[in-house]
């Protein structure tokens, strides 16, 4: 008998909550039965455009709560949901499009322009417009919602796949992850044995729906909870919308939570509801986290660490373990129930405790496979164990410490130089607002670590100085040999991660930079 698929999550509290105002996206507010009957349609209309379980869609659009409702059908065995990355340039989004076999993409009127210069090369029979506006398209979100009759499909198997998600393509093309019914719940279940479930919770989505860290708002929010919508991240915007719908909980990536608390308007009394805190998707500066807790000593804290192939939660830095302190807040926590983690060293020898390499997990909860590319997952799974990409260590309690991605890691002089690290002893300058570490071509040593440094408003320090205040915490091998200081922010991805692909390019341009 099923029970890793989602009608035996969404259906009950649908019939537990269908007066509930549960959903909260601007003017708009639905109920928890104005939500599963507007999924339903929204199942009945892709069934009329073509769209069969096990055939993709494409959402290409900000935060909404239509956005909730296309993921919900999927889960309800609609189809496969191919959720696309905001900042994707159009001959990525080409490549995608195509190599996933989509027909029908669901867009908004910040991104219809861009799916109507990509259509026709890549096939795309429907352009589905999400709201109003005088833009290219072939219907409009509410007009197939109307014109059809509720039809809540019948439930998938657990094994049947349910979303399709690209990676960033930080190394070549991106990869689709394809997951499974069974992976996402899996998933949910993993989490809330770490991380109990509050049906009283109000969750607001801020980090971009299209990653995989908006996967358990996604799956958990709707579950007796009251979802808010934030269409795009804006710094000044967060503890407004937070004091205005009283949220209790969210997530964001450290990137976020650094702008919000640098914004001039920032006023922390305006986070007075707010229960709960989830952070994740790229390290947490020490400085900043630190900065959190000084501000708001009775926030529950929760680090998730994990991937895209994990859907997405793989560790967690529970509460306590924040209220612990110390060197635990260096710390991505440990395995959540379900998942077993090893270091292992180039050649797949497991290291003991206390021994760097590279992070691997077994679970239930990852993807089938890589879409299309045989080889690569092969590679992705050897021996039996999925390879992160990500270099750290466990100590003596299962605690896992990550101390960089193996292809961020600086090689200078034959020395390991983990730009994590280096960003730390930097980002613990009080004015320093963002840094960045890589690795440049030297002659000599092969890379130099190089820093990149953007200042607080108002606030400067001189190379020398970002120099000497390193030195006070790294080794002299790992402090920089070079510190650029830049106006303006640090290229992020849509997730709001540093791009250091992109900081790296002008340097490496026309020599070859090792792969870890």
């Amino acid at each position: 008998m099923k029970e890793l698929i989602y009608h035996r999550h969404l259906l009950p509290a649908v019939a537990r909550y269908a007066d509930k105002v549960g959903f909260v996206d601007g003017a708009y507010r639905g109920t928890y039965a104005a939500h599963l009957d507007r999924v339903a349609r929204l199942c009945a209309a892709l069934k009329n455009l073509g769209v069969g379980p096990g055939d993709r869609f494409a959402v290409m659009a900000l935060n909404s709560h239509q956005f909730l409702e296309l993921y919900h059908a999927a889960f309800l065995g609609a189809g496969v949901v191919n959720p696309l990355n905001l900042r994707l340039a159009p001959k990525e989004l080409e490549y995608i499009l195509h190599d996933s076999g989509t027909k029908v993409c669901f867009v908004d009127a910040a991104f219809a322009p861009l799916i109507a210069r990509v259509r026709q090369a890549v096939g795309i029979e429907h352009v589905v417009l999400i709201g109003d506006g005088d833009l290219p398209h072939d219907h409009k979100y509410e007009h197939l919602l109307e014109a059809v009759t509720p039809k809540i499909p019948d439930e998938p198997e657990e094994t049947d796949p349910v979303v399709l998600m690209y990676t960033g393509g930080t190394t070549g093309l991106p990869k689709g992850v394809l997951c499974d019914h069974r992976a996402e719940i899996l998933n949910l279940y993993h989490y809330m044995m770490r991380i109990p479930y509050d049906p009283t919770a109000t969750y607001l989505f801020q980090v971009p729906m299209f990653h995989a860290a908006s996967m358990l708002g996604v799956v958990a929010s709707p579950l007796g909870g009251t979802s808010v919508f934030m269409p795009v991240f804006d710094p000044a915007r967060v503890p407004l919308i937070i004091e205005k719908e009283q949220v209790t909980v969210t997530a964001m990536v450290p990137t976020m939570i650094g702008l919000m608390l640098a914004h001039p308007e920032f006023r922390a009394e305006r986070l007075a509801s707010l229960t709960r805190l989830g952070y994740g998707a790229s390290p947490m500066p020490e400085a900043l986290l630190k900065q959190i807790i000084a501000l708001w000593p009775n926030l529950d804290l929760s680090q998730g660490y994990g991937m895209t192939e994990a859907s997405a939660i793989l560790t967690v830095l529970e509460v306590e373990d924040h209220r612990r302190g110390g060197k635990l807040l260096r710390s991505a926590g440990r395995a959540v129930p379900g998942v077993v983690l090893s270091i292992q060293d180039e050649d797949g020898k497991l290291l003991p405790a206390g021994q760097t390499g590279e992070v691997c997990a077994r679970a239930g909860n990852y993807m089938q496979r890589y879409w299309n590319k045989a080889a690569a997952t092969e590679e992705a799974f050897r021996g039996g164990w999925y390879h992160t990409g990500d270099a750290g260590y466990l100590d003596d309690e299962g605690y896992l410490y990550l101390v960089d991605r193996v292809k961020d890691m600086v090689v200078t002089g034959g020395e390991n130089v983990y730009s994590t690290e280096v960003e730390n002893a930097i980002g613990s300058h009080p004015a320093v607002a963002q840094v960045a570490v890589i690795g440049v071509p030297h002659e000599t040593w092969g890379e130099a670590v190089h820093a990149i440094v953007v200042f607080h408003a108002g606030r400067s320090a001189t190379e020398a100085e970002i120099v000497a205040h390193a030195r006070e915490s790294i080794a002299g091998y790992k402090v920089p040999k070079s510190v650029e200081i830049r106006a303006q922010p640090l290229p992020l991805s849509g997730a709001m991660k540093v791009l250091k692909r992109e900081l790296r390019a002008p340097f490496w341009e026309g020599k070859t930079r090792r792969v870890n």
